[in-house]
């Protein structure tokens, strides 16, 4: 006997490159796991030779627009009005301006749309005019988008306020945790102790903090080895240079699993300005390793419930950085017990938001 079909059996999802953000990694588990389980995934790419181009999962049917031609909001329309998804998945904060843009372009046409919140509402780095003009683009979003799915109980909150909301409309969904990588290969690393930076080579990490911070530490018989690619490479390399600490300071580039590594790192840094739910503090508190974090989203609390996880430091605070460095340097310092990720049901909680969702939008139009 045939299994009927789900209501939501064609998924359509997009981002624009593969450059290794946490937002397209997430995506990535996602659609792999919708697919394995025998949903159509239509993925609409602006480009795929990034580093996360060897994650592309197969069996999904992908689109390639070229790196500049979603900025042509009329792509993800159009494409949607061709193929005529029962669902369409915009997966971050960044990409919800062409879920609007799709929505005013079909109108009734345009199917249900799920959106991710992947970054923090309230930005530091905005300034007055720019947040309030930020303030009145979030509050839009309920007015194209069917569901929103936060990443934590707090990013929820944060939505209801900022965005205004609804309760109902608003879903807290972890994202996947990261899977084990088959034949991934693992950079040189210092043969002794090491402090451990892992994300994108971008202004929004500010890992240039990072780097004064480490040349300040106590500890002067270890490393720091920040893991990532991106545009700030080179004023990152320029700075180590500047500095004198070459020798100590390793940039090796993306990592497709650095599971291993965060086990062996005495500990992990993450010192961005904004962050939506940091999925590497989560990654290296499962294997023991202790972080320091900037207090860079609501949900980071959520992560670092306890002082023996680590410490949580404000934004620019060089000063708080280093000591809490200093703290968590200290040869022979106790590790935390490894706290499990959350997430493992991630992609059939979406499934069962979208089958619910699609078929709510049936029982709309046949009333």
């Amino acid at each position: 006997m045939l299994s009927p079909r789900p209501p939501a059996s064609h998924i359509l999802a997009y981002a624009q490159t593969l450059d290794g953000g946490g937002v397209e990694k997430a995506l990535l588990r996602l659609v792999r796991s919708w697919s394995e389980v025998g949903r159509r995934v239509t993925l609409v790419l602006g480009d795929v030779t990034g580093p996360l181009s060897r994650d592309l999962p197969t069996g999904i049917e992908t689109r390639i627009l070229g790196r500049h031609s979603m900025l042509g909001m009329g792509a993800i329309a159009a494409l949607t009005e061709e193929i005529a998804p029962d669902i369409l998945f915009c997966p971050g904060n960044h990409y919800s301006a062409l879920a609007a843009w799709t929505k005013m372009r079909l109108g009734h046409r345009c199917p249900p749309i799920v959106a991710k919140i992947s970054n923090a509402l309230v930005r530091r780095d905005h300034g007055a005019a720019f947040a309030a003009a930020y303030r009145t683009w979030l509050r839009w979003h309920p007015h194209f988008v069917d569901e929103l799915v936060a990443m934590s109980p707090a990013m929820a909150d944060e939505a209801r306020i900022e965005m205004g909301a609804r309760p109902e409309m608003l879903h807290v969904i972890p994202n996947p945790p990261l899977r084990p990588v088959l034949g991934a290969s693992i950079p040189a690393l210092p043969n002794g102790r090491f402090l451990l930076g892992v994300g994108r080579l971008a202004p929004q990490k500010r890992w240039d903090r990072l780097i004064d911070a480490f040349g300040q530490v106590a500890q002067r018989d270890l490393a720091l080895v920040i893991i990532g690619e991106g545009g700030e490479r080179a004023a990152l390399e320029a700075q180590v240079a500047r500095l004198g600490v070459e020798g100590r300071v390793l940039l090796p580039g993306h990592v497709a699993d650095p599971t291993p590594i965060l086990a062996r790192a005495a500990a992990l840094a993450l010192v961005s300005d904004f962050e939506g739910v940091p999925g590497v503090l989560r990654e290296a508190l499962a294997v023991g390793t202790p972080v320091v974090t900037t207090d860079s989203s609501v949900a980071v609390r959520e992560i670092v419930t306890h002082p023996s996880l680590g410490s949580i430091v404000p934004p620019g605070d060089g000063v708080a950085l280093v000591a809490a460095l200093d703290d968590w340097l200290v040869p022979g310092r106790a590790r935390p017990t490894p706290v499990p990720q959350p997430g493992e049901n991630a992609a059939a909680a979406y499934l069962d938001l979208f089958d619910r969702v699609v078929l709510d939008r049936r029982v709309k139009l046949a009333a």
